[in-house]
Protein backbone atom coordinates (compact mmCIF):
# COMPACT_ATOMS: atom_id res chain seq x y z
CA UNK A 1 0.00 0.00 0.00
CA UNK A 2 1.23 3.66 -0.66
CA UNK A 3 0.44 6.55 0.97
CA UNK A 4 0.65 9.83 -1.03
CA UNK A 5 -0.68 13.06 -1.60
CA UNK A 6 -4.12 13.09 -2.86
CA UNK A 7 -4.78 15.21 -6.46
CA UNK A 8 -7.66 16.05 -8.03
CA UNK A 9 -7.76 12.98 -10.39
CA UNK A 10 -8.15 11.00 -7.30
CA UNK A 11 -11.48 12.87 -6.44
CA UNK A 12 -14.17 10.76 -8.55
CA UNK A 13 -12.48 7.62 -6.36
CA UNK A 14 -12.57 9.11 -3.35
CA UNK A 15 -16.29 10.66 -3.59
CA UNK A 16 -18.15 7.25 -3.84
CA UNK A 17 -17.18 5.50 -0.43
CA UNK A 18 -17.27 9.48 1.02
CA UNK A 19 -20.66 9.86 -0.08
CA UNK A 20 -22.01 6.30 0.82
CA UNK A 21 -20.24 6.92 4.37
CA UNK A 22 -21.64 10.41 5.31
CA UNK A 23 -24.59 9.11 3.60
CA UNK A 24 -25.06 6.33 6.40
CA UNK A 25 -24.52 9.10 8.92
CA UNK A 26 -22.67 6.41 11.51
CA UNK A 27 -19.57 8.15 12.02
CA UNK A 28 -19.57 11.81 10.78
CA UNK A 29 -21.30 14.82 12.02
CA UNK A 30 -21.55 16.14 8.03
CA UNK A 31 -25.06 16.49 6.87
CA UNK A 32 -26.16 13.27 5.40
CA UNK A 33 -26.97 14.92 1.84
CA UNK A 34 -23.70 16.40 1.48
CA UNK A 35 -23.37 17.67 -1.72
CA UNK A 36 -20.06 16.47 -3.66
CA UNK A 37 -19.72 20.04 -4.36
CA UNK A 38 -19.09 20.52 -0.49
CA UNK A 39 -17.67 17.74 -0.03
CA UNK A 40 -14.94 18.14 -1.97
CA UNK A 41 -14.39 21.25 -0.40
CA UNK A 42 -14.45 19.98 2.80
CA UNK A 43 -11.92 16.87 1.70
CA UNK A 44 -9.43 18.87 -0.33
CA UNK A 45 -6.94 20.36 1.73
CA UNK A 46 -5.38 23.33 0.94
CA UNK A 47 -1.57 23.86 3.09
CA UNK A 48 -1.24 23.82 5.74
CA UNK A 49 -3.52 21.14 5.39
CA UNK A 50 -2.85 17.78 3.63
CA UNK A 51 -5.06 15.35 2.07
CA UNK A 52 -3.64 11.90 0.72
CA UNK A 53 -4.91 8.64 -0.52
CA UNK A 54 -3.85 5.10 0.35
CA UNK A 55 -3.67 2.86 -3.02
CA UNK A 56 -2.77 -0.51 -3.76
CA UNK A 57 -0.43 -1.62 -6.17
CA UNK A 58 -3.15 -1.28 -9.26
CA UNK A 59 -3.82 1.95 -8.39
CA UNK A 60 -6.73 1.65 -6.64
CA UNK A 61 -7.83 4.26 -3.94
CA UNK A 62 -8.77 2.50 -0.83
CA UNK A 63 -8.90 5.01 1.72
CA UNK A 64 -8.25 9.19 2.40
CA UNK A 65 -7.58 11.03 4.92
CA UNK A 66 -7.16 14.89 5.78
CA UNK A 67 -4.57 16.30 7.90
CA UNK A 68 -4.39 20.04 9.60
CA UNK A 69 -4.21 22.25 12.07
CA UNK A 70 -6.91 21.61 14.51
CA UNK A 71 -7.17 25.40 15.52
CA UNK A 72 -5.95 28.61 14.33
CA UNK A 73 -3.60 31.30 15.90
CA UNK A 74 -2.53 30.24 18.92
CA UNK A 75 -4.02 26.60 18.85
CA UNK A 76 -2.34 25.99 15.17
CA UNK A 77 0.61 23.84 16.94
CA UNK A 78 -2.26 20.79 17.71
CA UNK A 79 -2.88 18.71 14.84
CA UNK A 80 -6.73 17.04 13.93
CA UNK A 81 -7.36 14.59 11.10
CA UNK A 82 -10.19 12.86 9.21
CA UNK A 83 -10.48 9.27 7.68
CA UNK A 84 -12.58 7.89 4.97
CA UNK A 85 -12.10 4.27 4.23
CA UNK A 86 -13.73 2.97 1.47
CA UNK A 87 -16.36 0.31 2.70
CA UNK A 88 -14.92 -2.66 0.21
CA UNK A 89 -11.45 -2.52 1.49
CA UNK A 90 -12.11 -2.29 5.16
CA UNK A 91 -10.37 -4.50 7.44
CA UNK A 92 -7.37 -4.36 5.80
CA UNK A 93 -5.26 -1.82 7.54
CA UNK A 94 -6.10 0.67 5.52
CA UNK A 95 -7.16 3.21 8.31
CA UNK A 96 -4.49 1.91 10.37
CA UNK A 97 -1.67 2.68 7.82
CA UNK A 98 -3.56 5.93 7.41
CA UNK A 99 -3.48 7.04 11.14
CA UNK A 100 0.07 5.94 11.53
CA UNK A 101 0.83 8.37 8.27
CA UNK A 102 -1.23 11.23 9.78
CA UNK A 103 0.82 11.10 13.10
CA UNK A 104 4.54 10.74 11.37
CA UNK A 105 3.07 14.00 9.39
CA UNK A 106 2.15 16.38 12.26
CA UNK A 107 5.02 15.33 13.96
CA UNK A 108 7.54 15.93 11.00
CA UNK A 109 5.17 18.89 10.52
CA UNK A 110 6.11 20.28 14.28
CA UNK A 111 2.53 20.19 15.89
CA UNK A 112 2.98 18.63 19.59
CA UNK A 113 -0.17 16.59 19.72
CA UNK A 114 -2.95 15.57 17.43
CA UNK A 115 -6.72 15.92 18.77
CA UNK A 116 -9.66 14.36 16.90
CA UNK A 117 -12.62 16.05 18.14
CA UNK A 118 -15.68 14.44 17.26
CA UNK A 119 -15.03 10.25 17.50
CA UNK A 120 -18.39 8.63 17.89
CA UNK A 121 -18.41 6.50 20.79
CA UNK A 122 -20.56 3.82 18.85
CA UNK A 123 -18.07 4.12 16.25
CA UNK A 124 -15.84 0.95 18.39
CA UNK A 125 -13.73 0.09 15.66
CA UNK A 126 -12.55 3.50 15.16
CA UNK A 127 -12.23 4.37 18.87
CA UNK A 128 -10.22 0.85 19.56
CA UNK A 129 -8.00 1.60 16.78
CA UNK A 130 -6.91 5.32 17.95
CA UNK A 131 -6.62 4.04 21.23
CA UNK A 132 -3.99 1.31 19.95
CA UNK A 133 -2.06 4.01 18.09
CA UNK A 134 -1.76 5.95 21.76
CA UNK A 135 -4.40 7.93 21.74
CA UNK A 136 -6.28 9.00 24.72
CA UNK A 137 -10.07 10.22 25.34
CA UNK A 138 -9.92 13.05 27.34
CA UNK A 139 -13.56 13.94 27.64
CA UNK A 140 -17.03 12.52 25.74
CA UNK A 141 -19.57 15.21 25.24
CA UNK A 142 -22.95 13.15 25.68
CA UNK A 143 -25.92 12.74 23.59
CA UNK A 144 -23.54 15.30 20.97
CA UNK A 145 -24.62 12.46 17.60
CA UNK A 146 -27.69 11.50 16.67
CA UNK A 147 -27.03 8.07 15.82
CA UNK A 148 -29.49 6.34 12.92
CA UNK A 149 -29.44 3.26 14.72
CA UNK A 150 -28.33 3.74 18.78
CA UNK A 151 -30.07 7.16 18.96
CA UNK A 152 -28.27 9.85 20.56
CA UNK A 153 -24.93 8.72 21.76
CA UNK A 154 -21.68 10.87 22.83
CA UNK A 155 -18.89 12.33 20.65
CA UNK A 156 -15.46 11.76 21.83
CA UNK A 157 -12.45 13.83 22.18
CA UNK A 158 -9.33 11.99 22.00
CA UNK A 159 -5.78 13.42 22.21
CA UNK A 160 -2.33 11.83 21.57
CA UNK A 161 0.96 13.95 22.61
CA UNK A 162 3.85 13.62 19.63
CA UNK A 163 6.59 16.00 21.23
CA UNK A 164 9.03 14.58 24.23
CA UNK A 165 9.61 11.52 22.17
CA UNK A 166 6.12 10.10 22.84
Amino acid sequence: MLIRDATPADWPAIWPFLQQIVAAGETYAYDRNLTEERAREIWLLDPPGRTVVAVNDHGTVLGSAKMNPNQGGPGAHIASASFMVDPAHSGKGVGRALGQHALDWARAAGYRAMQFNAVVEANTRAVALWKSLGFEIIGTVPEAFHHPVNGYVGLHIMHRPLHLGV
